[in-house]
């Protein structure tokens, strides 16, 4: 879910080769949702293999994570670890799912194919199963991942304000809650998609922490307050009547958090002051990042002997980066 920003901030449109040996630190949860979503047949069932396995996540986080691959992107991938106890979108969220499952059921029955894929995508879930098999594709890959201590875009932030990633990556704005310098929008889904009857151009966005707090005219501990007015999903919803418009006007004109919070009703268990200290001091870990080179009898095991993805397919997208690296270039791969 994350706090909704569009309304006020506007991301520089980059591309791929404006990241050209950078690090990137990736909210695994969030690419792995968006494949488990979008990549599905037109009924809105997700593919699978011979059985009966989901493996939309694992194509699309081969196929994505190669195309970074070849760009001269080196990612690492960030997964969620313990949520703090007050999280509350995780009911939320389930009961949204339950019902779009029920919805999807009855889109079939109907032989709405259309509705059926709209309703199928709102019902995603992500499994353990789906963690352990991305985590042992990544690792045959060669691409480091790393097991946050609680909240993974907390931990990509800290990766970034520590140096060892030049950005984050990710749909969501509250990483730049938890302090990220630099997070990038849209590399999951980079490219043509269609959009009704129309075809898009999805580029990559990047936002900087400094630019953006100049142009909303505020400070980073402002911006934690805006986003808590607006709804976070330890606060899902925000305050009523408050959008992100009337929220900064809020922030800039009282400040201090007494004064931003006082005389709201406030209508969750979790404390302003609780979320606001979690964004400021999250449980993070400090790790060091280890890129090897791809392991193609381990892909080929987990891809093509255990989940049937095609063998010529799989090879020949992992030559583009294991024969084609562009040697003339390699010192633009020092960070």
């Amino acid at each position: 879910m994350g706090i909704q920003l569009t309304q006020l901030v506007n991301g520089e449109v980059i591309s791929l080769e404006d990241l050209f040996g950078k690090v990137v630190a990736i909210d695994a949860f969030n690419w792995v949702y968006q494949f488990l979503s979008i990549i599905r047949q037109p009924d809105g069932t997700p593919l699978k293999d011979s059985k009966d396995r989901v493996t939309s996540h694992l194509s699309g986080l081969y196929y994505r994570t190669l195309k970074l691959m070849e760009a001269g992107i080196k990612p690492v991938y960030v997964f969620d670890g313990k949520p703090p106890e007050f999280k509350a979108v995780g009911q939320r969220r389930r009961d949204v799912r339950e019902e779009a499952a029920r919805e999807w059921k009855l889109a079939l029955e109907k032989q709405d194919y259309e509705a059926a894929s709209r309703y199928a995508k709102r019902s995603t879930s992500i499994t353990a199963e789906h963690i352990d098999g991305a985590k042992r594709l990544l690792e045959a890959m060669g691409v480091p991942f790393v097991q946050a201590p609680s909240e993974g875009e907390a931990m990509c932030a800290h990766l970034v304000k520590q140096r060892a990633a030049y950005c984050a990556a990710s749909q969501d704005y509250d990483t730049l809650l938890f302090g990220a310098t630099k997070l990038v929008r849209n590399l999951s889904i980079t490219g043509k998609k269609k959009r009704g009857n129309s075809v898009v151009m999805i580029n990559p966005e990047m936002l900087a922490l400094e630019s953006l707090l100049k142009n909303l005219g505020i400070s980073y501990d402002q911006l934690i307050m805006l986003g808590i007015l607006i709804g976070t999903d330890f606060n899902p919803g925000g305050i009523s009547g408050l959008g992100p418009k009337k929220a900064l006007l809020r922030v800039k004109e009282k400040k201090t958090m007494e004064e931003v919070f006082g005389g709201l009703e406030w209508n969750f268990p979790v404390t302003p002051e609780q979320i606001f200290d979690f964004f400021r001091n999250p449980p993070v870990v400090d790790y060091e990042l280890n890129f090897r080179d791809p392991d193609e009898e381990k892909i080929v095991k987990i891809m093509c002997d255990a989940h049937d993805f095609s063998y010529e397919r799989i090879i020949n997208s992992l030559k583009k980066i294991t024969e084609n690296k562009p040697q003339s270039s390699l010192s633009r791969w020092i960070k």
